[in-house]
């Protein structure tokens, strides 16, 4: 199994490193980016970790900074929706499949 992004995801990690590109370092951004990878590795092993969100899909936070994964199993791979700060409303990213 591996994971792939929806388009809109893409664009929310997209975002995220330029945040902290611009309001950090690119250093914080190569660490963002390897905790989002750690994250996607260990869901494609382990699909199940993540907290049921609105099935079938599962959420599950980054370790280090305030994001949350939001992502939907399926046979063959991980979806990975959306790429969401804590702070924002649940209903952030909800249309995506």
């Amino acid at each position: 199994m591996n994971y792939s992004l929806h388009p809109q995801a893409a664009q929310d990690l997209a975002e995220i490193l330029g945040f902290y590109e611009r309001t950090a370092t690119a250093r914080v951004a190569t660490r963002f980016l390897a905790e989002f990878e750690r994250v996607a590795r260990l869901l494609v092993a382990n699909p199940g970790f993540g907290t049921p969100f609105d099935l079938p899909r599962r959420i599950y936070p980054l370790r280090i900074y305030p994001y949350s994964v939001v992502y939907r199993p399926t046979d063959d791979e991980l979806r990975v929706l959306t790429v969401r700060h804590q702070s924002r409303l649940p209903i952030y990213g909800e249309g995506r499949a």
